[in-house]
Formats: structure tokens, sequence, C-alpha cells
């Protein structure tokens, strides 16, 4: 119904699970850490061979729907630094829009994001409720570069 910071109180290992309603983010480690997997509504009947990066899911976080604008300050370098681009919309390859190879800090201002280390939506992704984002490693993503993003829209619930 919310969220869970460590399932094993209540189970010793989850490796399937259905969506009633919402969107979430799943997360393979305790206290929302590790490879996170967004999750709408549905069925997933074989979380290890859907991704298979580890053996359980072990937290959830709910997320909550957002029906106004999306804003988000992505910048080149830690701690708001270099240059900065507002956005609204997705943005399927930073590459090819900014001329950047990734960027490394940004400031969500209006709606819920998901960033991705690939472009076109792929590889890992992390997600991103309205706040400030100075430094990835104190978020736990050491070296992480992003390279598309998009918004978590009313139409995915």
């Amino acid at each position: 119904m919310g969220d869970c910071a460590d399932f094993s109180p209540y189970l010793s290992r989850c490796h399937s699970f259905r969506v009633d309603s919402g969107c979430w983010m799943m997360y393979d480690q305790s206290n929302y850490m590790g490879n996170q997997y967004f999750m709408r509504r549905g069925e997933y009947p074989d979380y290890m061979g859907m991704w298979g990066w580890n053996n359980s899911i072990h937290s959830c976080r709910f997320i909550p729907m957002y029906r106004g604008n999306y804003r988000m300050r992505i910048y080149e370098r830690e701690n708001f630094g270099g240059q900065m681009h507002e956005m609204m919309d997705d943005c399927d390859n930073m590459m090819d829009r900014y001329r950047w190879n990734h960027c490394m800090s940004c400031h969500v201002m209006d709606g819920h994001w998901l960033m991705y280390e690939h472009a076109n939506y792929r590889g890992r992704m992390w997600y991103f409720p309205p706040g400030e984002y100075r430094y990835w490693r104190n978020m736990g993503y050491h070296n992480m570069r992003f390279m598309s993003m998009r918004r978590i829209m009313d139409s995915w619930y």
C-alpha cells in the first residue's frame, strides 16, 4: 500500500509481484538502494527472468501521481556547475539535443522523472522526485552518467 524500506521482515525473497494500481520503483537492496526498476500496473511473474541483476527485490517506493507541469534543470558538472539546460519534456538523447555526453547534477523543480544511463531510455534507470541532486555519489551512484530522461506521466497509471 506504500513505501517499504525492507521486505525481509515479511518475505525471505521476492521474485514476483503484481501492481494493482499506481507506479512504483522496486529496488534490489534494502533502504531504496541498488538497481532500480520502474513498475506500473501489471503482473511481473518472473523478476529474475526480466533482469536478473540480483537475487530478489528488497524494497519499494510508491510514485505519486502528478498532473502539473514538468520542469528540471540539468547541469554539465557536479554541484550545479558548468552549462545548464532547463527541460520540460522527455529527452531520448542528450548528445543529439545538447551536445553533451552526460549530466552530473540536476534540480527537479516539478514532476517526477526517470533518468537512464544510455540514450533511448536504455540501461539502468534512476527515479528523481522533486529536489536538488548536487552529487550522484552522495546518492550511491558512483561514476554515474545519464544520457536520457523522461517524465513519469499520469497516463502511465
